[in-house]
């Protein structure tokens, strides 16, 4: 059974992008069919301008289309990735969440699998409270939240069960082959408990 993942990421200078495809792979893996979006920036572009690496991954990821609710309710399973933000997600992910209340009050998020990523630049950036903080927002939806846990040997190298992240070292290192590992394991397991899910359903 093909299974549809909506695969939504903010990534500023490209280190949360990178971990997207890894999960993208993963999810293909799985027998999933994948819309891979991204949120509409809201930084200044003078703010863009003034570093470099951000400046060129804006450029380098032109041709990606910016998710739309049109994305969430085709989906059977959304995953959502962003960096941390002062332990939290980056804003321009919680903006494109603010504006599902549409979606949510006909009560077609419900039952949806979900599952989050993200990146930090330092080894106790707020990892794990970035992704239960998008995990809160699935639980008003009435989503089912389906983490990585330690289903796997690879979560035990790669860090938290909650969902994968990557230390950037302050953007100097781009994900590793650990990383990207646990990346393609979080996609696939999306992908295939939403496949027993959905058969469960009919």
């Amino acid at each position: 059974m093909t299974v549809r993942v909506a695969l939504i990421y903010y990534s500023s200078t490209g280190t949360t992008y990178q971990l997207a495809r890894a999960i993208e792979e993963g999810v293909v893996t799985g027998g999933g069919e994948v819309r891979f979006r991204k949120v509409r920036e809201l930084a200044p572009q003078s703010a863009i301008d003034a570093n470099e690496a951000w400046a060129a991954h804006m450029r380098e990821t032109q041709q990606v289309a910016e998710a739309t609710l049109d994305d969430l309710e085709w989906a059977d399973a959304l995953i959502f990735g962003a960096p941390t933000r002062y332990g939290l997600p980056a804003s321009q992910l919680v903006q494109f969440l603010n504006t599902t209340g549409p979606l949510w009050g006909q009560g077609k998020l419900v039952n949806k699998i979900a599952s989050s990523f993200t990146s930090v630049a330092t080894k106790h950036g707020g990892h794990e409270t970035t992704l239960t903080a998008l995990n809160n927002t699935f639980y008003h939806w009435g989503a089912i939240i389906v983490p990585p846990g330690y289903a796997d040997a690879i979560q035990f190298e790669a860090g938290t069960p909650y969902g994968t992240s990557f230390i950037s070292n302050n953007g100097e290192l781009d994900p590793d082959e650990t990383a990207r590992k646990a990346a393609r394991f979080q996609g696939r397991r999306v992908a295939e408990i939403t496949s027993r899910f959905l058969a469960g359903q009919r």
